[in-house]
C-alpha cells in the first residue's frame, strides 16, 4: 500500500532518500529507472520538457488559461479542442475567442451534440432532473471524436461531468488537459470543498454514513 498523501518525510522532493519510510514507492529504484527511460521516448520527451519549463516560466504569474495557450504555442500546435459543458457556454466562447485571437485555430464540441434523450441510453425517466421533458445526454464520446476527425493536436477539457470527463480523455486522440473542472456548488473552485473539509462544507464534502 502507498500512503503518499499522509507522509511527512518526502524525501523524494528533499533528496535525503535515507530517510524513505518502509512503504515509499521509491526503495523500488529499478522500477523509477526504468519510468525515467519512457521520458526519453520520441511521443513523451518534447511533451514532458515544455510542460516543466511552463512551470518555471509561468510559477504564480500565469492563469491557468494562459499557460494552456503558453504550451501549445512551444508544442507548435495550431488547431485545438475544446470539449465543454452546455452550462458553461458563456466560458467556452471566451476561451475560443481568446485562444483564436493568438492564432489557433479551434474546434469546439459541445457535451449535448446529437441531442439523444437520456432515456435513450438506458437512463431511468424518473431520474431526470426534470421528469416529463426532453432531456439531452451528455455526450463525451461524441465530442472527443468528432475532435478527433478535426484533426486537433491538443484538447481541453472545460466543465465536462464527473465521469463523462473520463469518456472523453479516453476516446481522444489528442492529449487532453483540463481547463474547468466542474462544481456547481463551489462556483467550479472544487477546491473550497477540500480547503473547508472540516468546516463550511463539513456535511457535503464526503459521503456521510447512514
Amino acid at each position: 500500500m502507498f500512503t503518499c498523501a499522509q507522509c511527512a518525510i518526502m524525501a523524494c522532493r528533499s533528496g535525503e532518500l535515507d530517510k524513505m519510510p518502509k512503504n515509499c514507492p521509491m526503495l523500488d529504484k529499478e522500477y523509477f529507472d526504468n519510468v525515467l527511460e519512457e521520458y526519453f521516448k520520441p511521443e513523451n520527451h518534447e511533451f514532458y520538457l515544455t510542460s516543466t519549463a511552463i512551470e518555471y516560466l509561468g510559477y504564480c504569474r500565469w492563469p491557468r488559461l494562459r499557460e494552456v495557450a503558453e504550451f501549445a504555442k512551444r508544442m507548435g500546435y495550431t488547431r485545438l479542442g475544446i470539449g465543454f459543458c452546455a452550462g458553461l457556454k458563456k466560458e467556452a466562447a471566451i476561451v475560443d475567442r481568446l485562444l483564436r485571437q493568438q492564432g489557433f485555430e479551434v474546434h469546439s464540441v459541445i457535451c449535448k451534440t446529437g441531442g439523444i434523450p437520456k432515456t435513450k441510453v438506458g437512463y431511468p425517466e424518473e431520474m431526470l432532473l426534470r421528469p416529463g421533458t426532453h432531456e439531452s445526454m451528455c455526450n463525451p464520446i461524441a465530442q472527443a471524436q468528432l475532435l478527433n476527425q478535426a484533426g486537433t493536436q491538443f484538447n481541453i477539457c472545460l466543465g465536462l461531468c464527473v465521469g463523462h470527463d473520463s469518456f472523453f480523455y479516453k476516446y481522444s486522440k489528442a492529449p487532453v488537459t483540463t481547463l474547468v473542472a466542474k462544481d456547481r456548488v463551489t462556483g467550479h473552485n472544487p477546491a473550497a470543498a477540500i480547503y473547508c473539509a472540516e468546516g463550511y462544507f463539513k456535511d457535503r464534502a464526503v459521503i456521510q454514513e447512514k
